[in-house]
C-alpha cells in the first residue's frame, strides 16, 4: 500500500495543476474487490468527467508506475457523499502524514480501508 499512497501522491499533485484537488484518498469498499484513488475537486461538478478522465490518462501514462492505474481512479465532485466525508475528516483531524482510518463506515459505504491526503500536500523526498 505505501508504493500505492507514493504513486497515487505524484498524480494528486499533477492533477491539482489541472483541477485543484479538494481532497484525495484511497478507499476499499467493502462490497468491492478493489481498492480506488478517489479525486476530489469541484470542477468535476461544473465540467463533469470526460475530460478530467482523459488527464488522468495522460498522467498516470506520464508517471509509469506499476502502482497505479488509470483505471482505479475516481473522479467526484466536492458535493458528492465521499467528498464531504474526506473535507470533513481533514478538518476534524489534521495530519501532515495523512489519515489512516480503519473505519468502518465513510462517507455512507462500508469500508475496509481508507487512506486520506493531507493537504496540501508536502514535497515529493528526492
Amino acid at each position: 500500500m505505501k508504493e500505492e499512497i507514493e504513486a497515487g501522491a505524484t498524480l494528486v499533485r499533477e492533477f491539482d495543476r489541472y483541477a485543484p484537488i479538494k481532497a484525495a484518498f484511497w478507499l476499499k469498499a467493502s462490497d468491492d474487490p478493489y481498492r480506488y484513488l478517489y479525486l476530489v475537486s469541484d470542477r468535476i461538478d461544473d465540467i463533469g468527467t470526460s475530460e478530467p478522465y482523459g488527464e488522468v490518462w495522460r498522467l498516470t501514462t506520464q508517471i509509469d508506475s506499476p502502482d497505479l492505474d488509470a483505471f482505479r481512479v475516481k473522479l467526484i465532485g466536492g458535493k458528492h457523499p465521499l467528498a464531504l466525508a474526506a473535507v470533513d475528516l481533514l478538518k476534524d483531524f489534521p495530519n501532515p502524514r495523512g489519515i489512516r482510518s480503519g473505519w468502518k463506515w465513510f462517507g455512507g459505504r462500508s469500508v475496509d480501508d481508507l487512506y486520506v491526503y493531507p493537504l496540501p500536500l508536502p514535497a515529493p523526498v528526492s
